[in-house]
């Protein structure tokens, strides 16, 4: 690794022991582990949602009756775990080969809240509707809604009622486009990364957009998805160099202050797998993989075994029509990803999944008990299935392919 680089992120760490600050030691308290059978998750398959019990029982995938939705995903949950944000997505508008960019803006989405008790489905942000592309980012503890718009290839965030009126902004056009949103645990202050002309960000503001502080800014490096400890007092991120990986597969994790006065790097050599791709070029998948913190106050992520390399490569200088932009070539790949937890204080890695032959598991996303994980795993060319284990990495077990098994994607726990 690069020794500036080094330098750079090593040189303000603290000497005190990061579990002495955040008082990590209390957080391995857990509450009466709730059963598998009375937890439910969300996951998306095919452009439809999903909805399971954790145990493999009562899978169903819900329908609405609205014409002309390609795609549906559910968004942010409302603070009584019954209602849940769903976004859906009108059918591209666009003419073949058109550039992503030129087009995405253009295609109609659409913002509903779903009861889950009910089954009711109500369109919201309509009163002042600011474009045809809207995307929801964030729901905020006082009852309003953080919303993407994107008008004439300019992007900007709004802070709005849930009607969508009084929008008021919170960024200016041309500033940048803020992705990956997180709130404080106290809601008062929020945690982004802004995509920038020099590279990728991390900022911090107060939910109005403003007291705004750069947290990590350097040229060459992409800064991505911030995420708060459960105290308030730590961000992680990754970090990817995109002279080295311009398809963003590969990045290392960042430990920091939200103010930026404290920076730890806690790995080397783009060690988590970032941009995961997979599947087979007629059934495909991506997405951003990022790490989560543990309700212990651990570190959960995707680790790549050593010379680790996917089925599918980035292709430079290529018109991006569909904001993938790779090309399958099976007999490059090798290796894969394992499910590691990381004590943040310490750097001891924890494996807790292992293969062999190796596979590609990621996106995991821990129970609000702290003892169960879902996680995704895919072999070389192969779709995705949704797996559960438990806290350990123990009991590890398939739970659905998905419609027709064409794969299943970004799990997310129901409150």
């Amino acid at each position: 690794m690069n020794s500036s680089r080094r330098n750079f992120l090593k040189s303000s760490a603290s000497a005190v022991s990061f579990l002495a600050l955040t008082g990590c030691s209390g957080l391995g308290s857990k509450s009466s582990p709730t059963p598998l059978s009375d937890k439910r998750f969300f996951f998306t398959s095919q452009g439809k949602t999903g909805i399971m019990n954790a145990d493999g029982t009562g899978l169903r995938y819900l329908t609405f009756d609205v014409p002309n939705q390609a795609t549906w995903q559910p968004g942010g949950f409302f603070p009584d775990g019954h209602r849940v944000l769903m976004l859906s997505m009108e059918p591209r508008r666009d003419g073949p080969g058109k550039s992503f960019h030129d087009y995405y803006h253009t295609t109609p989405t659409h913002i509903w809240i779903y009861d889950m008790d009910s089954g009711s489905l109500n369109e919201i942000v309509t009163k002042e509707r600011l474009a045809p592309f809207i995307t929801p980012q964030l729901l905020l503890k006082d009852g309003r809604l953080l919303i993407q718009v994107v008008r004439d290839k300019v992007p900007q965030t709004f802070n709005i009622n849930l009607d969508g009126s009084d929008p008021r902004p919170f960024t200016q056009p041309g500033e940048g486009m803020p992705y990956g949103i997180s709130l404080s645990p106290d809601g008062s202050r929020v945690a982004y990364h802004l995509a920038a002309e020099t590279g990728y960000e991390i900022r911090t503001c107060d939910v109005d957009g403003n007291n705004k502080t750069i947290v990590s800014k350097n040229e060459g490096h992409l800064y991505f998805a911030p995420r708060w400890s459960s105290d308030g007092e730590w961000l992680i991120f990754q970090d990817c160099i995109t002279k080295e990986y311009p398809g963003h597969d590969w990045s290392d994790l960042v430990l920091s202050r939200p103010d930026g006065s404290e920076q730890r790097l806690l790995t080397e050599e783009h060690e988590l797998w970032f941009a995961a791709t997979y599947g087979s070029p007629g059934n495909r998948g991506s997405g951003s993989n990022v790490p989560i913190w543990s309700k212990d106050g651990t570190i959960l992520f995707s680790r790549r075994l050593p010379h680790s390399k996917t089925a599918w490569e980035f292709k430079k200088d290529h018109v991006d029509v569909d904001h993938f932009n790779r090309e399958f070539i099976p007999d490059l790949a090798q290796g894969g990803t394992e499910i590691c937890r990381m004590d943040p204080d310490t750097g001891i890695v924890t494996r807790i999944t292992q293969s062999d032959p190796p596979v590609w598991d990621f996106r995991q996303v821990e129970s609000s008990d702290g003892e169960h994980i879902l996680f995704c795993r895919a072999k070389t060319g192969g779709s995705s299935g949704l797996w559960v284990m438990n806290y350990d990495g123990s009991s590890q077990r398939l739970l659905t392919r998905g419609v027709n098994n064409l794969g299943a994607d970004h799990p997310r726990w129901i409150p």
